[in-house]
């Protein structure tokens, strides 16, 4: 993800998170951390293929993003957004095998996220990659007080080892 991904991510975000999407100032925040030899962050952005893409134009319409932040070991899945017309293509899956790949440079032992407990489309995903849930987070998704489900990788570089050879899906 780059700064002019910023607008149309936004978009995304609005239209998938209406209640409690990320602002354009957060993000900036994030990528400012994703680049340099200090870099902390990994963001990613999907774009459908445009006609203009395969002439050597711009890029198509993002459709996908995602983020992990890495701190002293320690993975965490900051973001990931699929379109809705992209469910049960394999993005999301895509998204979060860059995510494990950069946990992997990060040389990340472990990787967190947070899902909502009623997202279990999501938490399937996750299942398959390896992650486990260890806690609850009450009233974490604001608003409504929806809790999260406290989800680890224990071990992000054999969960990427085994993606390499077809276990994954």
């Amino acid at each position: 993800m780059r700064w002019w991904d910023i607008g149309p991510v936004l978009e995304l975000e609005r239209a998938l998170f209406p209640d409690d999407a990320w602002s354009k100032g957060l993000f900036w925040s994030e990528l400012a951390h994703a680049r340099g030899p200090g870099a902390t962050r990994r963001y990613v952005v999907a774009e459908e293929a445009s006609s203009e893409e395969a002439s050597g134009g711009e890029g198509g319409r993002v459709v996908g993003y995602a983020g992990l932040a890495a701190i002293d070991g320690t993975g965490d899945v900051q973001t990931i957004a699929v379109a809705q017309e992209h469910w049960s293509t394999g993005l999301g899956s895509r998204l979060l095998r860059e995510l494990l790949t950069a946990a992997t440079d990060f040389e990340c032992r472990e990787v967190l996220l947070e899902v909502r407990v009623d997202n279990t489309r999501a938490q399937r995903l996750y299942e398959r990659f390896g992650f486990e849930g260890v806690g609850v987070r009450r009233g974490y998704y604001q608003p409504g007080n929806v809790d999260a489900l406290v989800m680890r990788l224990s071990d992000p570089l054999s969960a990427v080892q085994g993606m390499t050879h077809g276990s994954q899906g």
